[in-house]
């Protein structure tokens, strides 16, 4: 997979891209992550990509021009399967979401800051507009790394064990099972006897009745017509 990534400050994104599991993802080949400095389309030599919003009010916007200048430079290398826009009125992001963009070859991300991009932008280029929540950030950036490592981690190979995404929270609308590890008993507090039974179908099964009653405690919305 090939994610490109449009930011007016990249340095954010560089730690998220250069550590754990996206780093090896991208070591292995798996995934390429490319992070373009917007002001490189600036419309002047002192790298101007905002202006002041029509109508009045406070709050710069991101001008049409550079990030249209961007996107179709880079969409002339590759042929994009979304251009998105992290925006926080955008639709909100879960588990499917992931899964259906980690099928993708070519995706472009922009983040948005200030007031955000100019609508002209959004109307013309843009085919998804995603939020991470009912929430304002200071910029995208945050919001486009948490959206590259939950499609990262599901690309095939890029997990030791790719079982292991079949298990996460939100998978099957449930949430994860506890999980134990050594030692067996700390504090007067054990693991369930099931799950060192070596029976590997009662431990399935009470895992699952655990997914489920973890789900109904906490998250009772995700068994709605279910």
């Amino acid at each position: 997979m090939h994610i490109d990534i449009l930011t007016v400050l990249p340095e954010l994104l560089e730690s998220p891209f250069s550590h754990s599991m996206m780093k090896r993802a991208q070591e292995k080949g798996h995934l390429t992550i490319r992070v373009h400095q917007l002001r490189k389309w600036a419309v002047n030599d002192y790298g101007q990509v905002d202006d002041y919003q029509y109508g009045g009010g406070a709050g710069m916007v991101m001008m049409c021009e550079p990030l249209a200048k961007a996107i179709e430079e880079l969409s002339a290398d590759r042929k994009f399967d979304e251009i998105i826009y992290m925006t926080p009125d955008g639709v909100t992001f879960n588990q499917k979401m992931a899964n259906a963009f980690s099928l993708k070859e070519n995706l472009l991300i922009i983040c948005g800051h200030y007031k955000g991009i100019d609508e002209r932008v959004r109307q013309q280029f843009v085919t998804k507009e995603i939020s991470i929540g009912d929430f304002v950030l200071s910029g995208g950036e945050i919001p486009a790394a948490l959206l590259v490592d939950a499609i990262g981690r599901l690309i095939p190979g890029v997990l030791n064990d790719e079982t292991s995404a079949l298990t996460d929270s939100f998978q099957d609308n449930l949430l994860a099972p506890p999980v134990y590890t050594r030692p067996v008993d700390f504090r007067g507090l054990k693991v369930p006897d099931v799950l060192m039974s070596g029976n590997h179908k009662l431990i399935e099964d009470w895992r699952h009745d655990q997914a489920i009653q973890r789900t109904k405690d906490r998250r009772p919305d995700l068994l709605q017509g279910q």
